[in-house]
C-alpha cells in the first residue's frame, strides 16, 4: 500500500482483525455483486470505500424515480440511466483506487458461470427467485462464498453461504426450486426505505469478513428482521440431504 491508501484505509488498519494484512486481501479482492437496487445500493458502496479491489456490479435495468426513495447509490441525473453504470460512476467517485466493472445484462446462468468463477465472494442482491437460484446454483458450483439478502414491506433477512463449509446449506436448502415460491416486488408490496439499507450494509459486512477471513460468518444462520418493533429473529438451517445443488458436489 502507498500513502494514500494508509491513510484512507486508517481506520480498518487499527482494528486487530484486519490490520495491514486483512486490508491487503481487500485490496487484492474481487466481489461480484448481482443487482443495484435497494439491497445492491448500499453493498456496493461501502465494499467501495472499504477498498475491495475490484468489483463488477451486475444489473439491466435503469433508474427510475421510483428507485430514489430508498437506492442511495443514485442520484436525480441519473435518471434514465443503466443502473449497473450510474452505480459505477458514483463509486469511482468516492474511490478511484476501486476498479469497477459496470455489466448491463441478466444475470443468466451462461454469463453467471463466467463471472463467479473469477469472483473472491459473491453478493446476491437481486430481486426475484429465478435469478437467486441461478446465483447460487453457480456459487456452489465454483466453490463461492454466497451472501444473500431480501426485504419487503418492513420485513427483511440475510445469511451466509458457503460451499467451502461442508456443514453449511446452500440457498435452495431454505427455498427449494419446486416449492412453487413466488416473487414479491416493492412496486407493488411497497419496503421501508432504510430497510434495503441495514440488509445490504449487513451484505456488504459479511463479504468483508469472509474476504480478509475475521470473525464467523452467518453461515448456517438465517438473521430474519421485523423492522415494525426492531426485533431480529435468529434461526439455525442445515443442509438438505436431499438437495440437488449442494449435495452432488
Amino acid at each position: 500500500m502507498n500513502d494514500d491508501q494508509l491513510l484512507r484505509y486508517s481506520r480498518h488498519i487499527l482494528l486487530d482483525e484486519i490490520g495491514i494484512d486483512g486490508q491487503q486481501r481487500l485490496l487484492d479482492a474481487h466481489a461480484l455483486v448481482i443487482g443495484a437496487g435497494g439491497l445492491g445500493a448500499p453493498a456496493l458502496l461501502y465494499l467501495a470505500t472499504a477498498g475491495v479491489g475490484r468489483i463488477t456490479v451486475v444489473d439491466h435495468d435503469t433508474v427510475d424515480l421510483t428507485n430514489l426513495q430508498r437506492q442511495v447509490v443514485h442520484q436525480q441525473s441519473e435518471i434514465g440511466a443503466p443502473k449497473a453504470e450510474s452505480a459505477a460512476r458514483r463509486l469511482a467517485a468516492i474511490n478511484p483506487g476501486v476498479h469497477i466493472e459496470a455489466r448491463v445484462e441478466r444475470a443468466d446462468a451462461p454469463r453467471l458461470a463466467a463471472w463467479v468463477a473469477e469472483a473472491d465472494v459473491v453478493l446476491d442482491c437481486s430481486d426475484n427467485f429465478a435469478t437467486r437460484h441461478a446465483v447460487n446454483r453457480a456459487c456452489f458450483a465454483h466453490r463461492k462464498p454466497l451472501v444473500a439478502g431480501a426485504a419487503i414491506r418492513f420485513d427483511a433477512q440475510m445469511s451466509v453461504y458457503d460451499p467451502r463449509d461442508p456443514a453449511s446449506p446452500c440457498w435452495a436448502c431454505l427455498f427449494p426450486e419446486d416449492a412453487g415460491f413466488e416473487d414479491v416486488a416493492c412496486s407493488t408490496m411497497g419496503v421501508l426505505a432504510p430497510l434495503v439499507g441495514i440488509v445490504g450494509s449487513m451484505q456488504a459486512a459479511e463479504a468483508l469478513k469472509l474476504l480478509v477471513g475475521s470473525g464467523r460468518s452467518l453461515a448456517g444462520r438465517l438473521q430474519m428482521l421485523d423492522a415494525r418493533t426492531m426485533e431480529w429473529t435468529e434461526i439455525r438451517v442445515a443442509r438438505r440431504g436431499d438437495c440437488p445443488v449442494c449435495t452432488e458436489r
